[in-house]
């Protein structure tokens, strides 16, 4: 019998299907993958001791760096936390912007994994679509905060300005358009006899598994746990609001992806009701909150659900204009975790599906 002796094999850090300056070192046997060893740490910004050296209003604009392509739910995490901290009450309009630009967010980060995931599998049609109907929400987020992608738009006590003239029209157009964008992406995708033997029973994670190594988000669900924070543990006005947690049963890359589409549908569904009530509330977009803010002695953990999972923020309050300490536990960490167990005994083309649905941003990972 032929016998082959393992090797070690680089990928990355500047490899396109690393998506960042992130390092696979891969041992190998054969063109089997036995095991995988994942070196982060090239992006390591300190962005957690920063925070201990800015007042908390200062902060915020570093959370647009975290996961750079979901700013404003970063920009929430952070001011969520605050507000629970201070006990702050943020007006009924201002919760509902809050989420109307949360859920656009989410489809953005969607977007751009599925079409980076397609990439990565040599299809080049749907980031195209994907970075299309992205300009069409990144233009109502221009509308609201001035920028497109760090956002500093979601403050402590609401939002940093009203909707512009115009807004809700154009709004209520790109909810109307977007379903059959979804539609033709389906069609494009789900049945691509290329997708299917890419991604079915590719990167299995059981629910067990999916659970200790800390998953969350679509990855979790795609394990078929249904738990979705916005459910599990409502915070803003999602109690208010009617929506469904998405999963599929069959632990793998397909699924995965799958539940991306769903919540896709689902984020359009949720807006279309935000943008509802928005339009025929009246009041203000934000609370009183000082310049100069000295919130009470203390600490809180305030987490939420964000596009590629749970997004904690622990912060300990010493009573002075700065954070005393300041902890992030970020999705695509936790999520990155299970990915040696889900690609061994697999090939480097595997690999890639594999992590591409992981859905990471290297700023959040290394922070």
């Amino acid at each position: 019998m032929a016998r082959t002796e393992e090797y070690q094999l680089n990928v990355g850090p500047v490899h396109p299907s690393t998506h960042g300056v992130l390092r696979f070192l891969l041992t190998m046997e054969g063109e089997t993958i036995k095991d995988v060893e994942m070196i982060i740490g090239q992006l390591h910004r300190g962005i957690e001791k920063i925070a201990e050296s800015r007042s908390y209003l200062q902060f915020i604009p570093y959370t647009d760096r975290l996961d750079y392509i979901s700013g404003m739910t970063n920009n929430y995490g952070f001011t969520k936390a605050v507000e629970d901290l201070a006990g702050i009450t943020v007006p009924k309009k201002a919760e509902y912007l809050r989420v109307f630009v949360m859920e656009l967010n989410r489809i953005v980060n969607h977007l751009v994994c599925i079409g980076s995931l397609l990439l990565d599998l040599g299809a080049a049609t749907m980031i195209i679509y994907g970075f299309r109907e992205r300009h069409k929400i990144l233009e109502l987020f221009e509308s609201l905060s001035g920028a497109r992608m760090t956002f500093n738009y979601i403050r402590p006590g609401g939002v940093r300005g009203d909707i512009p003239e115009g807004f809700i029209d154009k709004a209520k157009a790109f909810l109307r358009d977007m379903p059959k964008r979804l539609d033709d992406y389906a069609q494009l995708i789900n049945e691509n006899e290329i997708v299917l033997m890419r991604m079915k029973g590719i990167g299995m994670l059981s629910p067990e598994d999916a659970i200790n190594y800390g998953v969350t988000g679509p990855m979790l669900r795609g394990s078929g746990v249904s738990y979705d924070i916005r459910k599990d543990d409502p915070y803003s006005v999602y109690e208010e609001l009617d929506f469904k947690a998405c999963t599929r049963p069959e632990c793998d890359t397909y699924a995965r992806y799958i539940v991306r589409m769903d919540e896709m549908y689902e984020s359009l569904y949720i807006a279309e009701q935000a943008l509802d009530r928005i339009e025929h509330l009246g009041g203000p977009v934000k609370a009183h909150f000082p310049r100069i803010f000295t919130p009470p002695e203390g600490e809180v953990y305030s987490r939420i659900e964000a596009p590629k999972g749970e997004l904690g923020f622990y912060i300990v309050s010493d009573g002075s204009t700065r954070p005393y300490r300041v902890k992030i536990r970020s999705p695509p960490f936790c999520s990155l975790q299970a990915l040696p167990q889900m690609v061994e005994g697999l090939k480097i083309p595997d690999l890639v599906a594999t992590f591409g649905i992981v859905d990471i941003a290297l700023g959040d990972v290394d922070r």
